[in-house]
């Protein structure tokens, strides 16, 4: 049965809140994350109820947010259930274990990272920035098991749950905590493949990809963009791309999915040529 008509059933629910409930979730191991409307705060309790009457494997329901900060943290609030902040969650035969208040995560980029380690040689040297509790890290890693993985990651306590999730998965890859802009600059290897998961960012940092890129680099980066947009994107790709004297190569435009009436989140592959 569908959330909504779940919901719908319980009879605690004027025409008029039905309207405003929630169709989805996010399930992150035990753990449920639920946005739910201002319009009917006032039952929240009772939606958490209803998850957790009706789904065995939820223990913990929590109302999400907004993300905010440069660690991209969520505004979360305990509703029902046992309360943990720390969860484990499996993935692509990978076990990833973070508190979901202080560590961004989304399971719902579990294809995209899937689909990237399908790519990936062995012989491949790559790079994640943006690296979080390292997830397309350990993924790509584990399936893959290109030459080396080295993940750059400015939040100290995401740092500490990628180092823990790499032992957990049996994965040998470098961690690196601290701002892409300054370790990019010290970083004289050069990589087959960079993936740049984070999107909307204030400063784009592809000068800093293109500074540990050569030719026939691969690189994957992230957007959130109105549909019509996209062409303005790979134009901002190949600008920066001229400035830093490189050329490049749009290989591929992916929408993942709808965050928003016309707008996706979207991943741009292409090649230094």
């Amino acid at each position: 049965m569908k959330l909504k008509e779940l919901l719908t059933k319980t009879n605690k629910f004027s025409k008029n809140e039905e309207k405003y409930l929630p169709s989805s979730f996010d399930l992150i191991g035990e753990v449920a994350l639920i946005h739910i409307s201002k319009k009917i705060k006032n039952k929240e309790k009772i939606i958490a109820n209803a998850l957790l009457k009706n789904n065995k494997n939820i223990q913990t329901v929590y109302s999400k947010g907004k993300h905010f900060g440069k660690l991209r943290k969520q505004k979360i609030k305990f509703l029902a259930g046992k309360k943990s902040e720390e969860v484990t969650y499996k993935e692509s035969g990978c076990l990833f274990k973070f508190n979901i208040k202080t560590c961004f995560f989304s399971p719902r980029l579990s294809t995209d990272r899937l689909e990237i380690a399908k790519q990936v040689k062995t012989r491949e040297k790559v790079l994640v920035l943006f690296a979080g509790i390292a997830p397309y890290a350990i993924v790509l890693a584990k399936i893959a098991k290109p030459k080396k993985v080295t993940c750059i990651e400015l939040g100290k306590e995401a740092c500490k749950y990628a180092k823990e999730n790499a032992r957990l998965n049996k994965v040998n890859i470098e961690i690196i905590q601290g701002d892409v802009k300054k370790i990019c600059k010290k970083v004289k290897e050069k990589y087959d493949r960079i993936v740049m998961p984070r999107p909307q960012l204030d400063y784009d940092f592809l000068k800093e990809a293109f500074l540990i890129s050569k030719k026939g680099t691969i690189i994957h980066f992230y957007d959130f963009v109105q549909e019509k947009d996209i062409e303005k994107v790979k134009d901002k790709i190949r600008k920066a791309a001229k400035k830093a004297k490189k050329k490049v190569k749009i290989l591929k435009v992916k929408k993942i999915r709808e965050i928003a009436p016309y707008k996706s989140h979207i991943r741009i592959d292409f090649q230094i040529i």
